[in-house]
């Protein structure tokens, strides 16, 4: 059966894969959303456009590690899952190569 090999390591990733990618998507977009609240508050506090933007981007880093450490926990914790499975999977495949381990191990 060629095809159930495959699909063993495409199930396992895709597990961890929507929840990064999610994951990541969420981070990113908090983070813009608090780019443009700091921004329009300094708007609304008649500092030019150019400048509230520059200094909502430079007060924001600092702050988003404070205001979403949970997610970025998170994005932390599944990009280092992600790089272990791809790092057995490359020990995997050069033991392959090697002639160390059975093609179809499983």
């Amino acid at each position: 059966m060629p095809g159930a090999g495959p699909e063993q390591p495409t199930g396992e990733t895709s597990e961890v894969k929507p929840n990064l990618a999610r994951d990541i998507a969420l981070y990113t977009a908090a983070r813009f959303g608090l780019v443009a609240i700091v921004a329009v508050l300094l708007m609304l506090a008649q500092v030019p456009v150019l400048v509230a933007i520059a200094v909502s981007v430079v007060v924001v880093m600092p702050l988003s590690l404070l205001v979403f450490g949970k997610l970025r926990r998170r994005v932390a914790v599944g990009m280092a899952e992600r790089t272990e499975d791809r790092r057995e999977r490359r020990e995997q495949l050069r033991a392959q190569l090697r002639g160390d381990a059975p093609a179809d191990a499983e």
